[in-house]
């Protein structure tokens, strides 16, 4: 999973740093105000090394080394040589898309900032979803175990109820189409998998 563990590497680097550096954190964080008036497009791509502290870093970090070996295996063993890409591509494509929409209903809010590696991650989850939907999953509210479809569709539910809500500093925007990004990308590189998340659904209801 060397993939996974360059992407972790590289955004520990980043972000341990910018913990007790404010301006380099400044320049690479989410605002979509700054981005709009400054043109600095790059912000789209920057502000997911970033992370607010070290449980915001960890967790990140944490959920991305559980299911980014599982989407590597599996997509080494679908798409050959080019899971390197693909893998690159579904992370970076959940780290620009997944603040589009904020990005849209932010862009005249200077006070709007938004930094973590959620909305990829989201992505990478979703992909491990879309590729094992038997597999068992926890929520961290609901400790049971459940199948992996019915937690990426409890998921998705709750992140999109948070979103509407925006109460608690915590991007749930970024989770909701990060979430529906890598579903997507993957559905999209493999479409059989949509039948067989259906499939899945079927035999539990």
């Amino acid at each position: 999973m060397f993939v996974t563990w360059i992407i972790i590497i590289i955004t520990c680097a980043v972000s341990i740093p910018a913990f007790s550096n404010n301006e380099l954190f400044s320049k690479l964080k989410f605002n979509p105000y700054i981005i709009r008036e400054a043109k600095q497009w790059y912000r789209f791509f920057t502000y997911g090394v970033l992370h607010a502290d070290w449980t915001h870093l960890l967790v990140n970090m944490f959920v991305l080394y559980t299911f980014g070996e599982q989407v590597e295996k599996a997509m080494k063993y679908y798409f050959g040589v080019k899971w390197i890409l693909y893998y690159v591509l579904l992370y970076v494509g959940g780290i620009f898309l997944s603040v589009v929409p904020s990005f849209e209903k932010h862009k005249n809010d200077s006070w709007y900032n938004a930094v973590g590696a959620s909305g990829a991650v989201s992505a990478i989850v979703f992909s491990y979803i879309l590729f094992l939907p038997a597999s068992k999953l926890m929520l961290f509210l609901l400790p049971i175990p459940l199948p992996a479809s019915i937690f990426g569709i409890l998921y998705l539910v709750f992140s999109a109820y948070m979103a509407r809500k925006s109460n608690d500093n915590i991007g749930h925007d970024a989770h909701f189409w990060g979430a529906l990004f890598g579903s997507a990308f993957t559905i999209a590189l493999k479409p059989e998998l949509f039948m067989n998340f259906i499939n899945q659904l079927g035999h539990i209801f």
